[in-house]
């Protein structure tokens, strides 16, 4: 079968298509015919050689896929196969026309759901509802999606009212994101790449935040206490596509009586997994994800997209066997 090999850590062109054995199911194990697979931006992070990775290259790459089951494991349900399923790998293996994956891992995609959209939200959307789950927001609450026009962004400025946002403010990069942001239901779009945009806050209704969904990390979460409402304002940090978590101490907080929590660890992907079926059962009424599908020897094309920021939706790899 094809594969995409990371052949090292490195630029785009590490990821090789490559002919390899296909695998097989071990006890507990699905076997998955690949129809869509999403391409991550921490994937991009992960061949680069920013975060490490669990399995040394050389090695099949990829976390995530969404297709047919076409086999089982030993202790596995027989009446998984054939199922539509989007499902997590063990870090490896996803960009591939077969893929090996837990059986626990796996959702049904619901009737209806196009296989690349479920693709597309698995992630993204099944973080932003355990954020806004999280969040505990009231129904007169004002909160702050930061890189609101793409990824889990988008996901949040859709579906905050539904949770309990009163006011959505949301920044993004650039006039065709901001206007997107805009589209997508934010009432004021800041553009994130401009000096000192955190002080444009105050120029909305009510003028502090009760709550920021932070993506940016770095020095702007810093910034951006200043702007929360004393005494009850919070932060949910989950990314830091500035590249570093956002810069905040506890001395930081202290003073305004405001709170940072930590979006990460076993728990919280627990919690993310646990939102995928409510996730799955939304995509028809939100926005469709999918921006650009390619053919699964494209992969480092798709990198260099998912890397240049460009995008509004998700990119896509689809293997020949499933075109």
């Amino acid at each position: 079968m094809q594969a995409i090999v990371m052949t090292a850590t490195g630029g785009p062109e590490v990821l090789v298509p490559r002919e390899v054995p296909r695998p097989r199911p071990a006890a507990g194990e699905v076997l998955i015919r690949a129809a869509a697979i999403p391409v991550l931006y921490p994937e991009t992070q992960l061949r680069s050689g920013a975060f490490p990775t669990t399995t040394p290259p050389p090695m099949v790459f990829g976390f995530q896929v969404a297709g047919e089951v076409v086999d089982v494991g030993a202790g596995v349900a027989s009446d998984l196969a054939g199922r539509l399923v989007v499902a997590d790998t063990a870090g490896v293996g996803s960009y591939a026309e077969f893929v090996c994956a837990s059986a626990e891992s796996t959702t049904p995609i619901p009737a209806g759901v196009p296989v690349e959209e479920a693709a597309a939200a698995m992630m993204s959307g099944s973080v932003a509802l355990a954020l806004l789950e999280t969040a505990n927001l009231t129904g007169s609450e004002t909160v702050l999606i930061e890189a609101g026009a793409t990824g889990v962004g988008s996901y949040l400025i859709q579906l905050a009212r539904e949770f309990g946002a009163a006011h959505v403010i949301a920044t993004a990069g650039g006039a065709t994101k901001i206007e997107h942001a805009r589209a997508l239901g934010a009432d004021l779009v800041i553009d994130h790449r401009e000096e000192r945009w955190t002080d444009r806050i105050g120029e909305s209704a009510p003028a502090t935040v009760d709550v920021v969904f932070d993506s940016l990390g770095g020095a702007s979460a810093t910034a951006l206490l200043a702007a929360m409402t004393p005494g009850s304002g919070r932060m949910l940090s989950y990314g830091w596509l500035t590249g570093a978590p956002a810069q905040v101490s506890a001395a930081d907080l202290i003073p305004g009586g405001l709170t940072l929590t930590a979006c990460a660890g076993a728990a919280w992907h627990g919690r993310v997994h646990r939102a995928r079926a409510d996730t799955l059962a939304r995509v028809p009424a939100l926005a469709s994800a999918v921006e650009t599908v390619l053919p699964l020897d494209e992969a480092a094309r798709a990198h260099e997209l998912v890397e240049s920021r460009i995008p509004l939706g998700k990119v896509i790899l689809r293997p020949s066997a499933s075109a």
